[in-house]
């Protein structure tokens, strides 16, 4: 009985670790960005040349940088814990050279930074501004030369000089809004060469209720005001969201899309939380050839809550009112295709069977090169197969570079799942849920029929895709498919095989149409309604073929190599 009851044990714990396994594996943390993520309060992002850079509340002033909105590195501080203009010791005592909520602006043919200098809960405060011909800390005309104080408060104070933000209206008049939970948020007009205020006795209060991190955009007739409520710098635990309302003059009064004020605890919710993006805040918007990037910085609650920059896409309505969004790409079919090689993500073989490889393959129309995103939220789709319905699957739901892509009947894993986001230029990388590579061609091959995998994001055109949306009526008829086809033997010797059908339902010929790997039609016959056992004289060359079976009930095709 001893061998029985270990055998028994020993099934037993494998089942144990096969159901923790896909417990861990439906709960596995999904990435998105590349690189150093880690920021609170992200500044406006602004382009210098081909470089993007943000930055935000960090000792000395953080700093990142990117080429590509995808992938983020860590810069020089601005300033240094210890290092930093004299001033700032005077006007808030006790500052230990942590700045909060930077916001840079390009004009005057400079950058010009403002930056925050306070303590946790108090309102003895100042906004600073420092200003560098360029951001590239490699040219020699780099050096931030700082311009003082431009706005302080104190315990007297109607208002916290923190969270600062800049805007130009219609006639070209340049504004600062600033604020807190201390008074609420404040609009002021600044000189447009000094970047100072022109009279700081002049405000207008436009929010109030425990509301900061303002922002203003303009939009076709309207200026937009985000804020954040709730509480920030608490994790996993922050409860931060941003809201909105407008307004048709630069000073307000800001309205919700309920008409309610601002200053009276209104706001149109724009952005919450949402699985693991915790306490959004901090809202900044980037617009580069017609797209606008909402920046912020959210909790991720798949690590720990820390802090991280996000990138989301904002549009705006019919109505005018903005929409954010993580998904990139809306519901529907799409090809997709290499930037490398200008092939197609293809169920190689068109056979729609479980396990079939994801290849790269020469573009031909059919319903195995076209694939259908299902968003799931926060950036993640499941793509499907219009051919069968299977889903690209990451094998064995590995994390690891090096996995293969494969379809598999759907599951709900993180192995079917993919973060999408849009690079600079409009391509999109799709990065794999089970872990933080992204599907690439491997080794940037260019050959019809290299199987699709993971591997470390390096920005490479093999790592980019463009999808083009595929006509409903041309989907819909491709995704039809023939049941009860023998294509054989496989492979072929001298270019000639046999097509056995089971299924002759429907009236009609049937058609066989024989396709190499540039999508060249190469053979084509029709064959009578009843004839079941078809004989096909392509005399094809050697190479791989695909042969594609067609009557009324729908299509079969399958890849075929030729001896």
């Amino acid at each position: 009985m001893v061998k029985p009851l270990l055998l028994l044990l020993r099934a037993r714990c494998w089942a144990l670790l096969a159901f923790l396994l896909v417990a861990w594996l439906a709960s596995a943390p999904a990435y998105a960005l590349q690189g150093a993520l880690g920021m609170h309060d992200p500044s406006t992002i602004l382009k210098s040349g081909n470089t993007y850079w943000v930055f935000g509340t960090g000792d000395g002033i953080a700093c990142k940088y990117s080429t590509d909105l995808i992938n983020w590195t860590d810069a020089k501080s601005v300033y240094t814990k210890t290092l930093y203009p004299s001033w700032i010791n005077s006007k808030v005592p006790g500052f230990a050279g942590t700045f909060w909520a930077p916001e840079c602006k390009f004009m005057n043919g400079k950058y010009y930074l403002y930056y925050s200098c306070s303590t946790f809960g108090s309102q003895v405060s100042a906004i600073g501004l420092t200003t560098n011909p360029t951001l590239d800390p490699t040219s020699p005309d780099y050096k931030w030369t700082d311009q003082g104080e431009v706005i302080s408060s104190n315990t007297t104070s109607v208002a916290n000089a923190i969270d600062p933000a800049l805007y130009t209206d219609a006639s070209s008049n340049l504004w600062l809004i600033y604020g807190s939970y201390f008074g609420g948020i404040r609009i002021t007009q600044l000189d447009a060469t000094t970047g100072k205020p022109l009279n700081v006795n002049t405000q207008y209060t436009v929010a109030n209720g425990g509301v900061e991190a303002a922002y203003v955009a303009y939009n076709n007739g309207y200026y937009y005001l985000f804020v954040n409520r709730g509480t920030c710098c608490n994790g996993a635990a922050s409860t931060y969201f941003i809201q909105v309302g407008r307004s048709a003059n630069p000073t307000g009064p800001f309205l919700d899309q309920n008409g309610q004020d601002l200053n009276a605890n209104g706001g149109t919710t724009l952005l919450s939380r949402a699985g693991r993006y915790i306490g959004p805040g901090h809202a900044g918007l980037f617009t580069e050839n017609g797209v606008t990037y909402f920046s912020h910085h959210y909790y991720d609650g798949f690590d720990n809550g820390a802090p991280k920059l996000g990138l989301a896409r904002l549009t705006w309505g019919a109505t005018g009112w903005p929409t954010v969004s993580r998904d990139w790409l809306a519901a529907g079919r799409y090809t997709i295709t290499s930037q490398q090689s200008k092939l197609v993500w293809d169920a190689w073989g068109c056979t729609g069977a479980a396990g079939q490889m994801i290849a790269q393959g020469t573009p031909s129309g059919l319903a195995c090169q076209q694939w259908d995103m299902a968003p799931l939220g926060a950036g993640a789709y499941k793509i499907t197969n219009a051919l069968g319905g299977l889903a690209a699957d990451v094998t064995g739901c590995l994390p690891d570079a090096g996995t293969k892509l494969q379809l598999w009947p759907t599951n709900g894993l993180v192995c079917q799942q993919y973060i999408i986001e849009r690079a600079s230029n409009g391509d999109y990388i799709f990065t794999s849920a089970t872990g933080n590579n992204v599907v690439e061609v491997p080794n940037c091959s260019t050959t019809p029929g290299q199987q699709l995998g993971l591997w470390y994001y390096n920005g490479f055109d093999c790592q980019r895709w463009t999808a083009a949306l595929v006509t409903a009526p041309l989907a819909t008829a491709a995704a039809q498919r023939l049941a009860g086809v023998s294509i054989y033997p496989a492979p072929a010797p001298a270019g000639s095989f046999r097509v056995d059908l089971e299924n002759r339902s429907g009236i009609g010929a049937t058609e066989v149409q024989v396709y190499n790997l540039r999508g060249q039609s190469v053979y084509r016959q029709q064959f009578g309604p009843q004839q079941a056992k078809l004989t096909i004289e392509a005399q094809l060359g050697a190479g791989i073929y695909l042969v594609q079976v067609s009557r009324e009930a729908g299509t079969f095709t399958q890849k075929l190599s030729v001896l």
